[in-house]
């Protein structure tokens, strides 16, 4: 599944010991009691960045739509708030271009202690009631405004190109897609059955002529056998 943004490098390294921990475990809380609607995948090489799954509100454009999402916590997180993106396409007045999400929680409004689960509800949230006054899509700000209407159709059009479907939601099994095609094939199968019964008929063959061969040796033993006789009743004489 492709990405909007580009990929950051792991914060791993750079995070204490102490605050992976923390994170480590927010993160397993998560993944065992995920907020409702909201589906969390963690990565077992990376617990800085972490991807998300959002189910689009009832009563919004955005119904019916599950859009993908990642939190990155920087090296100074928890003191500094992670970035917020949205894989999936969208169009809403908050989210930029690139994905990016502008909320007051994850600037000015932030505090350590909120925690992970604080920042997707407030996501969430922001698909509901949407803030034209800290608009990076100012397009869909002004929409939101002025024509709801417009807004409204924009946004689910959006919603039913990028958000519904195979292309969207928890990433897809390898066991799901296009299968690779088979071999034009087996010759057996080409030419039916009567070239599935060939080996069967070359099998009785050399059957039968490894029987041939063994009656063959047989006969010529037996007959070593009664000239050798005669050779003895011959000395007797």
């Amino acid at each position: 599944m492709g990405r909007v943004v580009g990929i950051t490098n792991s914060n791993v390294e750079n995070l204490p010991p102490h605050v992976l921990r923390l994170v480590y475990k927010e993160i397993s809380a998560l993944a065992a009691d995920p907020p409702e609607g909201i589906k969390i995948y963690p990565s077992d090489e990376d617990i800085t960045e972490l991807h998300t799954a959002i189910e689009g509100p009832e009563g919004t454009p955005f119904a019916g739509g599950v859009f993908r999402m990642r939190l990155v916590l920087g090296k100074d997180f928890p003191a500094v708030p992670p970035k917020g993106y949205f894989l999936t396409k969208i169009f809403h007045p908050n989210v930029g271009h690139k994905g990016e999400i502008c909320v007051n929680v994850l600037k000015r409004d932030w505090k350590a202690e909120l925690g992970l689960r604080h920042v997707l509800l407030t996501i969430k949230c922001l698909l509901i009631h949407p803030n034209p006054e800290s608009a990076l899509n100012e397009e869909a700000g002004r929409l939101l405004l002025e024509d709801y209407a417009e807004y409204e159709s924009r946004a689910r059009l959006l919603t039913e190109i990028h958000a519904m479907g195979a292309s969207s939601g928890e990433p897809q099994d390898p066991n799901d897609g296009p299968q690779p095609k088979k071999h034009a094939g087996d010759p057996l199968k080409r030419a039916g059955p009567s070239a599935a019964a060939v080996p069967a008929s070359l099998g009785n063959g050399a059957s039968g002529a490894s029987t041939t061969s063994s009656n063959s040796s047989s006969s010529t033993n037996v007959a070593g056998k009664k000239k050798a006789d005669k050779k003895r009743a011959l000395r007797r004489l």
